[in-house]
């Protein structure tokens, strides 16, 4: 970065940018003579312009007497230069007088910025201190450049090179002309890791948010040379080896060079790891006479035999003092001691819980938020104006307000009060764009090309509400949807979310029907603990099914108005009915759909009314690309709550992450759900589970468990009320790429089973005059299967399974993921589907 000043027009001595006025020793300038001792009111003032004499004269403060010794005046001489007023300041003796001459400096008449294109001219005036109207500082303009400067290296650009000019007008005043040379963005080249060997640089560079260049780079911004984020990355670093056993390791540099040929920055990483600690025991030590520190033991989350977690540490600490506020014992203080045995490699943990400071907080002040209300920042708060000081707690609040991502920083200092035992916290927020306006493009096998286009705001009105609206648009599937999230019901920290939703499925090869479904659902979340949350939800919405009506116009009863006379084969073979133009197979000669879904076509718009609940337990490491941890999701929903359908439906998910060995990940998946009829009303066939590759790999979007069989039929999905799945994957790196392509391998062998159709098997009337589809032959209790009314199916009780394998790419398109699985077992009415593809994007 290279920052330059020249100045036009006349005058280029006086103008030079570092011409700065030195006031030279008086001894030098005044002889000492009863002259030299004077009052204020007899200097003279010559060469100023705009600034007043008597405000000149104000910088002398005379001694006793009212006189003026030497070191007065020279003090006063440099009061005045230091003002920024004048480019020159001399002081000499004229006629028996102190003489003061002054050349002010011009006043500048604008500020203007030249070749900017990165950078908007309002984002840099807000930055420089040069105004107009204002005095020209020569210093303050070589400040300004800096600033400037600065502003393009924190957006990567190093090669920046701001020059300063300076354009004499009449009247002497100037403008002020910063020219700016952008120059390109400087990405890092190399990240490099010195000293690690319990984990490789290809684990650890997941864990850091500095990137390599690559050619797909323009598409985020992880790869531009940043100080600060490198600085953070130690941190990072040094947390996750904390976290994983090492309780000494030191992350000593974070070193950065500028390499000229690659025209990028070298990024090194210099790590000590130390050894890896296990836990050996977890005491307790309370000094507070009626609190017991071992009735804390059950809000330790560091266990025995257990690696040294310092975040599992932190965590029990922050809910130990929680915990003693809540008995009363408000100034208590929870402090961990780890007394290491450097031979066995193991650490006692003890939890000293002593009597603190009494210290309580005077006032709250929020500093930086432009838009957000103080009330959104202030409920993030379990503590208020006049509570007793709670350090744990102050760091819970300061977790939450970074957790809302409507910050860039958020620092909480403290500050002292008004007396001793009073502490003023400071909450200095920086803000960022909270709202995203996306256009979004994928495709997959099951719903084909789909693009959407949302907007959306996680900080509504500055109120902290979360807003959503979304246009889905594709091959196969269509829709949209309205959502609305207030995080803090009636100041409960109860979350209200309402959707509004419409989707259409159209008809495919996987499916002969579509479904047209509109709906709209309210739901409370609560956040039990940082890992365990709950949502209750009420459900209601319409559906109602479309076929093509040549998959629906068998009609066995000429009196039928709605449908041509149309038999099938059964009803005119009784009926002696010549079906040559069919080649007998009369209604079935173009197909039909299963009797269910011409069922559900003929009982019109169904409208359901559940209420549910679901339990999740997440304990990952990373919510997008996880390596450790625990996710499990609990659902049950009831319907029956008005609506015409009843059931009970239960689901469990179950995906258990960790690593094994040089960088690969294992994950064993585990699903189970129930369908239960409640009442007497029927199942419908649209309420069942259908599953496909969401249960086991290689096999089509319901391509499983109990199908329609009727050889002219279309072969539809039934769907069951039970299924179970298992899978074992193994996902690992390409270590023979660069870590920034972002590509992954998998191989997985998958297990499970869809059972136990419970949906309607006949179709009897009791008025058959006008009821479009097909008629029984005869008014009957039920009718014989292979009629066009009847159900032959195929049960599906048979364990499927595959193996296969999986390319997974963390792309800047978004997430994308290619799988190839072969059957292994597999039922004799199943449709395969070996490839699998999905994925899509945001631009």
């Amino acid at each position: 970065m290279n920052v330059g000043m020249r100045v036009r027009g006349g005058l280029l001595a006086a103008l030079t940018m570092f011409a700065t006025p030195v006031a030279a020793p008086l001894a030098a300038m005044l002889v000492a003579s009863p002259a030299a001792a004077q009052n204020v009111a007899s200097i003279q003032v010559e060469g100023n312009r705009r600034v007043e004499v008597e405000t000149i004269r104000s910088y002398f403060k005379p001694g006793p007497g009212g006189r003026l010794d030497h070191s007065q005046i020279d003090d006063g001489l440099k009061a005045l230069i230091e003002t920024g007023l004048f480019q020159d300041v001399k002081i000499s003796q004229a006629g028996g007088r102190l003489l003061v001459t002054v050349v002010e400096n011009p006043v500048i008449g604008r500020v203007a910025f030249e070749g900017n294109k990165k950078v908007k001219d309002e984002q840099l005036a807000a930055e420089v201190q040069s105004k107009p109207r204002g005095t020209l500082s020569r210093p303050m303009v070589q400040s300004d450049a800096q600033r400037i400067a600065e502003i393009y290296r924190r957006s990567g650009r190093y090669d920046v090179r701001v020059n300063p000019e300076i354009i004499e007008q009449p009247n002497n005043r100037v403008d002020l002309i910063f020219t700016i040379t952008e120059g390109q963005k400087t990405g890092v080249k190399s990240v490099e890791f010195i000293g690690n060997s319990a984990y490789s640089s290809y684990r650890l560079k997941d864990i850091i948010k500095t990137h390599e260049a690559n050619l797909l780079s323009f598409l985020g911004g992880g790869d531009v040379y940043d100080p600060d984020r490198v600085e953070a990355d130690r941190d990072l670093i040094r947390r996750f080896y904390l976290k994983h056993g090492f309780a000494d390791v030191q992350v000593v540099a974070a070193l950065t060079e500028y390499d000229p040929e690659r025209k990028g920055f070298l990024v090194t990483f210099k790590i000590e790891e130390g050894q890896q600690y296990r836990v050996a025991s977890v005491n307790f030590a309370s000094s507070i006479p009626t609190l017991d520190g071992s009735t804390f033991r059950n809000f330790s989350r560091v266990n025995v035999g257990s690696l040294y977690n310092a975040e599992a540490l932190e965590k029990s600490v922050e809910e130990m003092q929680i915990e003693a506020s809540r008995r009363g014992y408000a100034f208590a203080i929870v402090r961990p001691r780890g007394d290491r045995n450097f031979e066995a490699h193991t650490v006692t943990i003890t939890y000293a819980i002593d009597e603190g400071p009494r210290t309580y907080i005077e006032r709250i002040n929020v500093r930086g938020n432009t838009r957000t209300r103080d009330y959104v920042i202030r409920r993030e708060f379990d503590l208020s104006e006049g509570d007793a000081y709670n350090r744990a707690l102050v760091d819970r609040a300061e977790r939450r307000l970074k957790n809302l991502d409507f910050f860039k920083t958020v620092k909480i200092l403290t500050e002292p009060g008004s007396s001793t035992d009073r502490v003023v916290l400071v909450v200095d927020l920086e803000e960022k764009s909270t709202g995203d306006f996306s256009v979004s493009g994928g495709y997959s096998t099951t719903d084909g090309a789909l693009a959407e286009v949302s907007i959306s705001e996680r900080n509504f009105l500055g109120r902290g509400l979360f807003a959503k609206a979304s246009v889905t648009y594709g091959q196969y599937a269509r829709g949209y949807s309205l959502s609305f999230v207030e995080p803090y019901l009636l100041d409960y920290r109860v979350a209200l979310g309402l959707d509004l939703f419409q989707r259409q499925q159209l008809a495919n090869s996987y499916i002969s029907y579509g479904t047209s479904t509109l709906g709209f659902s309210p739901r409370l979340g609560f956040a039990l603990r940082e890992d365990l949350s709950l949502q209750l939800r009420y459900s209601i919405y319409q559906q109602k099914i479309s076929l093509p009506s040549f998959l629906a116009n068998c009609n066995n009863n000429a009196s039928n108005t709605l449908l041509a006379f149309n038999p099938s084969p059964a009803f005119a073979a009784a009926n002696g009915i010549d079906l040559a133009s069919t080649n007998g197979l009369g209604c079935y000669a173009d197909g039909e759909a299963s009797l269910p879904v011409r069922r559900e076509l003929a009982t019109g718009r169904t409208l359901t009314s559940s209420v549910g609940y679901s339990l999740n337990y997440n304990t990952l490491d990373n919510n997008k690309n996880p390596t450790d941890g625990l996710l499990v999701d609990f659902r049950q929903d009831f319907a029956g709550v008005g609506g015409d359908v009843t059931y009970l439906k239960s689901a469990a998910d179950l995906k258990y992450y960790t690593p094994l060995v040089a960088d690969i990940v294992g994950l064993i998946h585990v699903q189970s759900g129930i369908l239960n009829k409640i009442g007497s009303n029927e199942l419908r066939m649209l309420d069942h589970f259908q599953m496909g590759p969401n249960l086991v790999r290689g096999f089509a979007p319901n391509g499983i468990g109990p199908r329609d069989i009727n050889p002219f039929g279309t072969g539809d999905a039934l769907g069951g009320t039970k299924y179970w799945g298992a899978s074992a994957e193994l996902q690992m790196p390409f270590w023979f790429l660069p870590k920034e392509v972002g590509l992954k391998g998998a191989v997985y062998a998958d297990a499970g089973g869809l059972y136990d159709y419970q949906g309607p098997t006949s179709w009897t009337f009791t008025n058959e005059a006008n009821v479009a589809g097909c008629i029984p032959p005869t008014r009957t209790p039920t009718v014989t299967s292979g009629t066009c009314t009847g159900l032959q199916f195929d049960s599906g009780n048979v364990v499927r399974s595959s193996v296969g394998v999986g390319l997974i790419w963390a792309s800047p398109f978004g997430p994308l993921r290619f799988d190839y699985a072969v059957p292994i077992t597999k039922g004799p009415f199943d449709r395969v589907q070996q490839f699998k593809f999905g994925g899509g994007t945001s631009f």
